[in-house]
């Protein structure tokens, strides 16, 4: 059985959404044209991750096999109402930038394939790990695709110049081919250094 530890970090490393096991792709690719929006998309998907599998864990033996995922849709729909609507009061900005994406996280295979592989089968504290270590997986890697994206397509990060006048934009990585470019490039990185760690 794997330690708690293990049990966070393989969402990081092992069981990384992004560059292990290419889930999420849709907003992975739309968002990250700047950091602040990978940050918020990243956050949104920790809150709803964390709260929807908590909720699973605690109902797994009473939700009927029959309408297992049905619930679990429910369930999930639920905590991303609420995250639309903190959002849409609090940070009406990242809200208009994220825009549709925020309520496609109901069908993000993230979120529901954690319900369904890990939380309906584990305890409650297994599944706030379990949720904490992915959903910090899929933050990083959002983000740090959105800080190259936004460094080398605008010079900025977080919307504040840093690259100085004379530097010249990659404009293409401010658009969506550039998205699949600079993923394309930290995947194929990622595999190199995993293969050269061992890492399965």
């Amino acid at each position: 059985m794997t330690t708690l530890t293990q049990e966070f970090t393989k969402g990081i490393v092992q069981e990384n959404p992004v560059f292990r096991l290419i889930l999420g792709m849709c907003p992975t690719l739309a968002v990250t044209g700047s950091t602040l929006n990978a940050l918020g998309m990243g956050v949104s998907v920790i809150a709803v991750l964390l709260c929807s599998n908590i909720v699973v864990s605690a109902v797994r033996n009473v939700v009927p096999a029959k309408v297992r995922i049905p619930a679990y849709i429910m369930i999930i729909a639920t905590f991303v109402t609420i995250v639309e609507m903190l959002l849409s009061a609090f940070a009406p900005d990242l809200f208009e930038a994220l825009g549709i994406f925020i309520p496609l996280i109901v069908v993000n295979c993230i979120i529901l394939g954690r319900a369904e592989a890990f939380a309906r089968k584990n305890t409650i504290g297994r599944s706030v790990i379990d949720a904490l270590g992915i959903g910090l997986g899929y933050t990083l890697s959002l983000t740090l695709l959105g800080v190259i994206r936004e460094v080398f397509g605008a010079g900025s990060i977080l919307g504040y110049p840093i690259m100085g006048a004379a530097f010249e934009p990659m404009g293409v990585l401010a658009v969506a081919p550039g998205a699949f470019i600079t993923l394309g490039i930290l995947l194929g990185l990622f595999n190199y250094l995993f293969k050269r760690l061992g890492i399965e």
